[in-house]
């Protein structure tokens, strides 16, 4: 990640947009990536019903934790908001999820 934040002589914090965009980009491609890995595992153990839902929900809160670790919990250095490493693309991963889920499900235990 590249530090999207900047100190001025009277020490507000300033925000280059090109280190923000490339940080919120690697959020989406990792959430995705991990939305997509995360369906495959929940059809391939069989997960039915909500039980998959709370699987990805699962996912999705590990992924946080390791980005806030990513980032030595200092969100304010690379991102606008704490809102950005929380919920940011976790809605946006869930059709993946599910895409990958039913797939993986449908190989394994249905053919």
């Amino acid at each position: 990640m590249a530090a999207a934040g900047g100190v001025s002589s009277d020490d507000v914090p300033i925000l280059q947009t090109e280190n923000l965009s490339s940080n919120v980009k690697s959020i989406y491609y990792s959430r995705t990536f991990l939305s997509i890995i995360g369906g495959v595992v929940a059809g391939i153990w069989g997960f039915t019903g909500l039980m998959g839902f709370v699987f990805y929900f699962l996912i999705m809160m590990v992924s946080s934790i390791g980005l806030l670790a990513k980032s030595k919990f200092s969100v304010q250095t690379y991102f606008d908001s704490w809102s950005r490493i929380s919920i940011e693309g976790v809605f946006g991963g869930l059709m993946s999820f599910v895409l990958f889920w039913s797939f993986a499900y449908d190989i394994v235990h249905i053919f």
